[in-house]
């Protein structure tokens, strides 16, 4: 097995390591992106917004743009600079010394420094044939899959901003979307909140959980539980999206980074530092406060700029 050496290594593609990428190209330091595999469902290149409906909330764009448009653009800014991509999956990592090790299926890096920037990844709600159901009437993603629900009935579980957000934007293309919320209220900011209630395609189940889904081969409809009487009723859907929130992709990490019970890797304050000298880390990999592509990006930047500094202060 041949073994390359990057002074700078990124693992993951998202907001956070596309801008750490353009941040280390630009200060001359060559980074190396293994930005993941396109059918992971833990380390999608270009991060979650890959599978994001239109983003309004990223500077710079007024009229909004799709997030995989907005992440090919990140992409190609990091290559103008000079950043190399790897279009793989990193299997193992060994941070015990210097230079620090990375190996994919059948390739081994080394590297005077990383940056961890896996990002999360979609809660499913663990129902029995929801994963055999996913692509055929259940979706984690509005912008891939909206279009098959035309002038159907559907159904969006979930109460914060990205459930909301997903209801919204499917109501360009269903008959009725029902956002089904398990509390009595919605979690989203209220600009979210008023924009969904005001919509006259957008409906609510209230006090609901989604606690089968009908059918094998598709999508049939689901069976809901009032969550306060624990009634049940059936509900006729042609697809079910689901948007209950994200876990962080830190699993290559257990026992080498520190990490919060949650998952999340802990960096020191005000910085991207984490507990191993040299290795940084940045966006929602260990952000479970804001979670936004503004901050993933910023955080991706401080990680350049800190990775940039120590890298000099140790002459590597």
């Amino acid at each position: 097995m041949s073994v390359t050496h990057h002074h700078v290594l990124i693992i993951g593609s998202g907001p956070a390591g596309l801008t750490a990428a353009i941040y280390t190209a630009r200060a001359n330091l060559n980074p190396f992106v293994i930005e993941g595999e396109p059918s992971s469902t833990t380390d999608q290149p270009g991060g979650q917004l890959m599978l994001t409906t239109e983003v309004e909330n990223f500077p710079g764009f007024p009229e909004g743009i799709m997030g995989p448009e907005l992440m090919g653009r990140f992409r190609e800014q990091a290559q103008r600079f000079g950043a190399t991509f790897l279009t793989e999956k990193v299997a193992r990592v060994d941070f015990s010394q210097r230079p620090f090790r990375v190996w994919t299926h059948d390739k081994e890096f080394t590297a005077d420094s990383i940056i961890v920037s896996t990002g999360a990844q979609s809660l499913m709600l663990n129902l029995p044939n929801e994963t055999q159901l996913v692509g055929h009437g259940v979706s984690t993603c509005a912008t891939c899959d909206g279009f098959f629900f035309r002038n159907k009935e559907i159904a969006v579980v979930g109460g914060g901003d990205s459930a909301v957000e997903e209801a919204t934007f499917l109501t360009k293309f269903a008959s009725k979307v029902t956002l089904i919320h398990r509390r009595g209220e919605l979690r989203a900011s209220k600009i979210m909140r008023d924009r969904a209630m005001a919509n006259e395609k957008i409906e609510f189940k209230w006090n609901s959980a989604v606690v089968e889904l009908k059918g094998t081969d598709t999508l049939q409809g689901i069976v809901l539980e009032d969550t306060v009487t624990g009634e049940r009723s059936d509900m006729d859907v042609a697809g079910l999206f689901i948007a209950i929130g994200h876990k962080p992709n830190t699993g290559l990490f257990t026992g080498i980074l520190d990490m919060e019970d949650s998952g999340y890797l802990i960096t020191k304050p005000g910085s991207s530092f984490t507990n191993i000298p040299g290795v940084f880390a940045c966006g929602d990999v260990q952000d479970h406060t804001y979670r936004q592509a503004i901050t993933a990006a910023g955080s991706g930047c401080m990680a350049a700029i800190d990775c940039e500094r120590w890298l000099e202060a140790n002459h590597a």
